[in-house]
C-alpha cells in the first residue's frame, strides 16, 4: 500500500470539460492551447463602448443617489447633474478646481481634495467586470491581445471622461446676509460674491488614464480565470493569492460597513444621512476604522460649518480648535466600544491570510506566506491612507480679513501618519500570514489520502 500525499493544482482557467489542452504543452499545468474560435480573440469596440459607458452610468448613479441623500438636489441654478459629473471626477482621481469672484477688494477662496470611495468602488467593479468577461474561459493571451483589448477601453474612456469633466463646471452666488456686513459688502464691490467650481479637463484625463490602467492590471492580478501572457503564468502563483485575499480584505470591510449603516439607520433614525455615507464614502469610513485598528493615527481638524457624512464619534474628535488626534486612544473616550477594532481586524487578517495561503502552492513554507502578506497588506493600507486623504476648505475675506460674513469660512483636514501605519501593517502581515501559513498548512496534511496499489504493482521491499 503507498501513501500519496494530495497537493493544491492550480486552478484551471482552460475549458471546463479538461480535453482541450490534452497532450499539448502547458506552463504551470495550465494548457497553452487556445479555447475554440478564439485563436485571436476580437474584443470589438462595441464590448469597450458597453464597458466604459456601464462603468460611467454606474458612478453616476451611485453618486447622484448619495448626493441626493445628502440634500444636494436642492441646489439652485439647476446644478445637480454637475455635482453629480464633479463627483464622478473625483472619483477617479481627477481634479475639480474652485474660484470666486467678489469684487476688487474682496476675494473668495475655496479647495476640495477627497475621493468619494463608494463611487469609486463602484466604477472599479463594473469596468472590471467588463474587462474580464471576454478573458474567460482563456488559459493564455497574448501582450498584443491583452493591449488591443485595453486600448479600445483607453480610449472611449477618455472620451467619456472628457464629457464628464466638461459638464462639471458650475458657479454659485454667496449671500451675505443683512445688515452692516451687507451694506459694506455692496459698498466695496463684494456685494454678491460668488464662488464655482470647474473640473481640470487635463489633469483629469491624466489621472483617470492612470486610473484606468490601475483597475485593468489589478483585476488580471485578482481573477483566478484572467488569461495571462505565458512569460507571466510563472509569477501568478506568488502573486494572485495575494492579491485576491486583499480585495477580500478591503471588500468584506466594506459589507461590514453597510451593515452596520442599515442597523444604525433602522434603531437611531437619519437614515437619509445614513445613506449619503453608505453612496458617498462608507470605504472611506470603514477603511480609515481599518487602519486605526491596526494601531495607526491620523491628524485631523473639522472648524466652521464644514462637515463630514462620518459617524458622530470621528466628527466629534475632530471638530476641535486644534488639530486633533484620530487614534485608538481618542476614539475610546469618546465610545469605548471602539476597541473592538482591533479584535475585528485581527479575525479579518487571519481569515484573509488563512484563504491567501489555502490558495497557494502546498509546497510553499510558511514564513513565504508571512512575507507576502505582509508586503501585500503594506501596499493596500500605502493605498488606502493616499486614497483617504481629505483637505477642502473656503473662505471670504475683505481687506485681507477673513471670514466677514460670519461662518462664511471653514477648513477641514485628514491626514494620516504613513510611515507608522505601513510598519503596522507590515508587522500585522508577518504574524497574521504566519499563523494562516501554518492553519493552511495542517489542513493540507489533513487531507492526505491512501491510495490503492495498481494491479501488478510488486511490494516495495522490505528491509
Amino acid at each position: 500500500m503507498l501513501r500519496s500525499r494530495t497537493t493544491r493544482k492550480p486552478t484551471p482557467v482552460g475549458p471546463p470539460d479538461g480535453r482541450a489542452g490534452a497532450g499539448l504543452p502547458s506552463v504551470n499545468g495550465v494548457s497553452l492551447q487556445k479555447a475554440p474560435d478564439q485563436a485571436v480573440a476580437r474584443h470589438g469596440w462595441v464590448q469597450a463602448l458597453v464597458t466604459v459607458v456601464a462603468g460611467l452610468i454606474a458612478m453616476a448613479v451611485v453618486a447622484a443617489l448619495g448626493l441626493w441623500a445628502a440634500g444636494a438636489a436642492d441646489l439652485p441654478d439647476n446644478a445637480f447633474p454637475r455635482v453629480v459629473a464633479a463627483t464622478v471626477v473625483t472619483a477617479v482621481g481627477g481634479s475639480v478646481e474652485f474660484g470666486g469672484n467678489a469684487g476688487v477688494l474682496a476675494e473668495t477662496n475655496a479647495g476640495l481634495s477627497v475621493t468619494p470611495l463608494s463611487v469609486t468602488l463602484t466604477g472599479v467593479l463594473v469596468i472590471a467586470a467588463g474587462f474580464l468577461r471576454p478573458l474567460r474561459h482563456r488559459a493564455v493571451a497574448g501582450a498584443p491581445e491583452l493591449a488591443g483589448w485595453a486600448g479600445r477601453i483607453a480610449v472611449l474612456w477618455l472620451a467619456g471622461l472628457t464629457g464628464t469633466a466638461l459638464l462639471a463646471s458650475q458657479t454659485f452666488a454667496i449671500s451675505l446676509g443683512e445688515g452692516t456686513i451687507s451694506e459694506i459688502g455692496e459698498l466695496l464691490g463684494a456685494g454678491s460674491p460668488r464662488v464655482g467650481f470647474e473640473a481640470d479637463v487635463a489633469e483629469t484625463l491624466a489621472f483617470g488614464l492612470l486610473w484606468l490602467a490601475g483597475v485593468l492590471v489589478v483585476a488580471l492580478l485578482v481573477s483566478p480565470g484572467a488569461p495571462l501572457p505565458a512569460r507571466l503564468l510563472r509569477f501568478q502563483e506568488s502573486v494572485r493569492p495575494a492579491a485576491y485575499a486583499m480585495v477580500v480584505l478591503l471588500l468584506a470591510c466594506v459589507a461590514v460597513g453597510v451593515v452596520i449603516a442599515l442597523v444604525v439607520a433602522a434603531t437611531r433614525g437619519h437614515a437619509a444621512e445614513t445613506f449619503a455615507v453608505i453612496l458617498l464614502g462608507l470605504p472611506n469610513v470603514v477603511w480609515l476604522a481599518f487602519t486605526i485598528g491596526l494601531g495607526g493615527t491620523w491628524d485631523g481638524r473639522v472648524d466652521g460649518p464644514f462637515g463630514l457624512p462620518m459617524p458622530q464619534v470621528l466628527d466629534a474628535v475632530l471638530r476641535t480648535p486644534d488639530v486633533s488626534t484620530l487614534n485608538l486612544r481618542t476614539l475610546t473616550e469618546q465610545d469605548g466600544r471602539v476597541w473592538w477594532l482591533v479584535v475585528f481586524d485581527a479575525v479579518l487578517l487571519l481569515a484573509v491570510a488563512f484563504l491567501m495561503a489555502s490558495r497557494s502552492p502546498a509546497r510553499t513554507p510558511a514564513w513565504r506566506h508571512a512575507v507576502h502578506m505582509a508586503v501585500a497588506l503594506a501596499l493596500t493600507v500605502l493605498v488606502v491612507c493616499l486614497l483617504g486623504r481629505l483637505d477642502a476648505h473656503y473662505g471670504l475675506s475683505l481687506f485681507g480679513i477673513g471670514d466677514v460674513g460670519g461662518g462664511l469660512s471653514g477648513e477641514l483636514f485628514l491626514r494620516p501618519h504613513l510611515w507608522s501605519i505601513l510598519g503596522l501593517a507590515v508587522l500585522w502581515g508577518l504574524v497574521t500570514g504566519l499563523v494562516g501559513g501554518l492553519l493552511a498548512s495542517r489542513r493540507q496534511r489533513h487531507g492526505e489520502v491512501e491510495v490503492p496499489d495498481a494491479p501488478g504493482t510488486p511490494e516495495p521491499p522490505k528491509g
